[in-house]
């Protein structure tokens, strides 16, 4: 994901010019204010359905690894949050400068961060399906 972060910038910054399509400044400036509010909510609302599928990977019955559950909840929880990013890379095409884009890329580091695989969530599922199938 962090990958993903670093080819936006470098994109913007080495083609920016050709990639970029100027809008009015009216326009962007809603477009942007509606990807601000979009971002906030997105915060909670991952990590809320982060907890949710936890919680699913460790009473949902089924033949997956703990492994392979926990893997699901860590690619749903960072994709989510790289939407965050993706918000300064479109505004950047629409005509914003490059203040918007570090912006957007930073919040994506922070959420990336935030929902980085924690060995603690993987034992909490391991323990729960040990219990389940002894």
């Amino acid at each position: 994901m962090l990958l993903f972060l670093l080819v936006y910038n470098v994109v913007c910054h080495l083609w920016g010019d050709e990639i970029r399509q100027p809008l009015e400044e009216s326009q962007r400036i809603l477009i942007r204010t509606i990807f601000y509010v979009i971002a906030i909510a997105l915060f909670p609302l991952t990590n809320l359905l982060r907890f949710i599928l936890l919680r699913l990977n460790q009473t949902m019955p089924g033949e997956r690894t703990a492994e392979q559950r926990y893997l699901v909840t860590i690619i749903v929880t960072q994709a989510m949050i790289e939407i965050v990013s993706l918000f300064g890379f479109i505004m950047f095409l629409l005509g914003d400068d490059f203040n918007t884009l570090y912006i957007f890329t930073l919040l994506g580091v922070v959420g990336i961060y935030l929902h980085k695989p924690k060995r603690e969530e993987l034992q909490s599922i391991i323990d729960a399906l040990a219990l389940k199938n002894p």
